[in-house]
């Protein structure tokens, strides 16, 4: 159980200035002294890597249709241990869940985190129509506890008044427009964290048109947080040896996975496919990330020809999204340009100029493989840019009841000897990660 601090950050709608404020209230309550554990609302990969940047300690996603509720409050107080307080980024606007419903809202995991939310508003082109948005917003759930808001993107003293006369809510902070902390966009979102060095100063501009004090008082006023499932615990003595893909190209990877893994009993030897050589495993794990962008060093990686070998020896593999991008022959750019890939899927991924598919998936196996066994039900995401289209004879191990998959029907995770790719992000959970090791402890 933990008593935390905690503070949602919610936003009206996406691009409101959402991820540049949490990112700045975090590094300001940083250079605090304060220990702060971030976490993101929903399957997202990337406003993560900047709140890791930031807080200097790994952000948790919080995502009730992938890891149920109690899941949301057991990963909650695990990552919490050690720190003085939580800062929840939300997702799209405070009421947006799936399909339209409340599920996986940014309001549902305030409500489960009994956690008040700092509403933030971009008020460019609106004066009094801000204080009608805030009204809106606050009285819609009655059962959600509102701090304040912040508005981003104000202009002059008299915009600032007359959006600001008649809000209902505290208002604690005024940010000025200032294109000197926009985070560059790219397919698929904003730019990683490690790639955008000025989130690490938003603090100073934070602390500066912002009352973190008021912020900190907010955050005080909680509950009790307990979860009964405390899963998983910590690792167990490693038994088996996962190679873990981990750098430019492969870097979107849900946190509770790894923990999952260790708690099986797996030992994680993360590396870089662009630059490293194959370390010894006995499985691999190529999650997605941005395998495009690195196209031409991956086609002419040392990797690359260790990993074919792997495959050989009979090694099980594991990729998900640009980790099937990588594992297929080829990889065609936006450019035009054809990369060769490592080729143990009879498979070939294209570019295309907008995305393919974005959606939850549910499923579940349909046969034995070498790296997962039948009737394994999971849930996850797909979120991809890239067209894979396999030769005719290929096989399927997944079968999506939610979700596109690779052909765009719901069938997913190729099988090719004793690899396994799809465009699934899977979140573990118990099951899966002990799986995994099962399979990799047969060898």
């Amino acid at each position: 159980m933990t008593t935390i601090p905690r503070v949602v950050i919610a936003g009206t709608h996406s691009g409101c200035g959402k991820t540049t404020t949490t990112s700045g209230i975090m590094a300001a309550l940083v250079a605090r002294g304060l220990v702060v554990q971030p976490f993101k609302v929903g399957p997202d990969f990337i406003d993560p890597s900047h709140h890791a940047i930031v807080c200097g300690r790994e952000s948790r996603n919080l995502d009730p249709f992938m890891i149920g509720e109690e899941g949301v409050r057991d990963c909650f107080v695990r990552a919490c241990e050690g720190a003085d307080i939580a800062v929840i980024e939300g997702v799209m606007g405070l009421y947006d869940g799936v399909d339209g419903s409340d599920c996986s809202s940014t309001a549902h995991v305030a409500r489960l985190l009994d956690a008040q939310i700092i509403l933030v508003v971009d008020v460019k082109g609106m004066s009094r129509s801000a204080a009608a948005l805030v009204k809106g917003y606050a009285e819609y759930d009655p059962r959600l506890k509102f701090a304040g808001v912040i508005m981003t993107k104000g202009g002059s003293d008299r915009h600032r008044a007359m959006a600001t006369n008649d809000i209902t809510l505290p208002l604690l902070g005024w940010m000025p427009r200032t294109d000197d902390l926009l985070v560059e966009s790219r397919h698929l979102g904003l730019v990683m964290g490690e790639e955008d060095a000025r989130m690490r100063f938003v603090g100073e501009f934070v602390e500066e048109h912002c009352n973190l004090d008021a912020i900190l008082a907010a955050a005080e006023e909680t509950s009790e947080i307990s979860s009964s499932m405390q899963e998983p615990g910590g690792a167990r003595d490693a038994r088996v040896k996962i190679g873990v893909a981990m750098d430019a190209a492969f870097c979107f990877y849900y946190r509770d996975n790894f923990d999952f893994l260790r708690s099986a009993g797996a030992e994680l030897r993360f590396f870089s496919p662009i630059s490293d050589a194959l370390p010894e495993a006995d499985l691999y794990y190529f999650g997605g990330g941005y395998p495009e962008l690195h196209a031409e060093a991956l086609s002419r990686s040392r990797c690359k020809n260790d990993l074919v070998r792997a495959a050989d020896a009979g090694k099980p593999i594991f990729g998900e999204c640009g980790g099937l991008m990588w594992l297929s022959r080829s990889i065609t750019t936006a450019d035009e340009t054809v990369h060769k890939m490592a080729g143990l899927i009879d498979a070939d991924a294209v570019m295309e100029k907008r995305f393919v598919a974005l959606n939850y998936v549910v499923g579940k196996t349909v046969a034995n493989s070498a790296v997962f066994p039948a009737d394994m039900r999971f849930r996850g995401h797909e979120f991809h840019y890239s067209r894979t289209t396999p030769d005719a004879d290929v096989r399927y191990l997944f079968s999506l009841e939610r979700g596109a998959g690779i052909d765009g029907r719901g069938n997913d995770g190729m099988i090719a000897g004793t690899t396994v790719a799809g465009y699934t992000h899977m979140y573990f959970g118990r099951g899966v990660a002990e799986a995994l090791c099962r399979v990799a402890g047969k060898e």
